[in-house]
């Protein structure tokens, strides 16, 4: 099979063409034909780094890529759920010993996956399974219930659109911010409030939208530094997730509204071996969202098929993209 490959990392690391053999079938998994995949900031992070400052990266040479929509070529003893031509998607590759989806077939453990949204395209599905997941579980860990005034920080981003029309999905009240621009109209499109960061402070917005009580569900796709403003945006008792926390912080403001944070790394179950199933009930529900047209993936627009995906990658990197970045095989 075709796939595409690096044999070292690092800032200027080269993808290249290469013939590998097509994977066999296991017990518990599925051999499936690659359509299209999504680029993810650890995709980037991964080509960047490498094992030695991210110990998740595979061996070389590496095929990367996390995130697939195809169609299972083969299933293995005791998977009962799915069948040849069966059109699927998850995140299933791309790091530790899980070969990745930037190759004509891969390997997946069938708890990983789920059958694709029938109203998506190959390429509109790819773009779903990391940020889906992501958005999904930090929503439901901050226990996001209808009625509450929840604030989506990166709201025109990959985890954070999503978030933004699962919150409203879930019916709550939804705010997001962005850097203005056309992100603004993005997020009113999903039936939010955007807020632009830039020229609005966080004391401002809150009085605002909030009469000053706070939001009392924060999902912060931005993190790191920003999660200070998500602790003065958050309502007392208020629930703050987030997908970026690697860093010191005074969490005095935290504790002093008795706020909840909850920190979301998808990546366990695939790393760990860790309740995969979770991954593709999850997946199955979005699914069902998506089909009853509540969520649309956002995707970039630019195209890139399998020879381009160094330029991908780098339209990921560059900042320029709006949307998910895809890549069809």
């Amino acid at each position: 099979m075709k796939a595409m490959i690096l044999n070292e990392y690092g800032e200027n690391a080269q993808f290249q063409l290469t013939q590998l053999p097509q994977p066999s079938v296991k017990a518990g998994h599925v051999v499936l034909r690659v359509a299209a995949t999504s680029v993810n900031t650890v995709d980037t992070m991964i080509r960047q780094l490498g094992q030695e400052n991210l110990p998740l990266s595979p061996d070389l040479p590496a095929v990367l890529g996390m995130d697939f929509a195809g169609t299972v070529d083969a299933i293995g003893e005791g998977v009962t759920n799915f069948a040849p031509g069966d059109e699927v998607y998850g995140c299933a590759g791309g790091l530790a010993d899980l070969q990745g989806t930037l190759a004509e077939y891969m390997l997946a453990d069938a708890r990983l996956i789920a059958h694709k949204p029938k109203s998506l395209s190959m390429r509109e599905a790819a773009a779903l399974p990391l940020v889906g997941i992501t958005a999904y579980e930090g929503l439901q860990r901050a226990n996001i219930h209808a009625d509450q005034k929840v604030l989506v920080h990166g709201g025109a981003g990959g985890v954070g659109h999503v978030a933004v029309q699962l919150a409203r999905h879930f019916g709550a009240d939804v705010y997001a911010t962005c850097s203005g621009g056309k992100k603004m109209g993005i997020i009113e499109q999903y039936g939010a409030t955007a807020i632009d960061y830039r020229t609005e402070k966080v004391s401002d917005y809150v009085t605002k939208y909030t009469d000053g009580a706070g939001f009392e569900v924060i999902f912060d796709s931005v993190g790191g530094a920003n999660l200070t403003a998500s602790f003065e945006a958050a309502a007392l008792n208020g629930s703050v997730a987030t997908t970026v926390s690697m860093l010191e912080l005074d969490l005095t403001p935290a504790h002093l509204k008795g706020l909840s944070i909850h920190v979301v790394f998808m990546l366990i179950p695939m790393l760990h071996n860790y309740k995969r199933e979770e991954h593709g009930k999850i997946l199955a529900k979005l699914s069902d969202i998506v089909d009853a047209g509540a969520l649309q993936p956002l995707l970039d627009e630019k195209r890139f098929g399998l020879m381009e995906v160094g330029d991908a990658y780098d339209r990921l990197t560059s900042g320029q993209a709006i949307g998910k970045v895809v890549v069809e095989i």
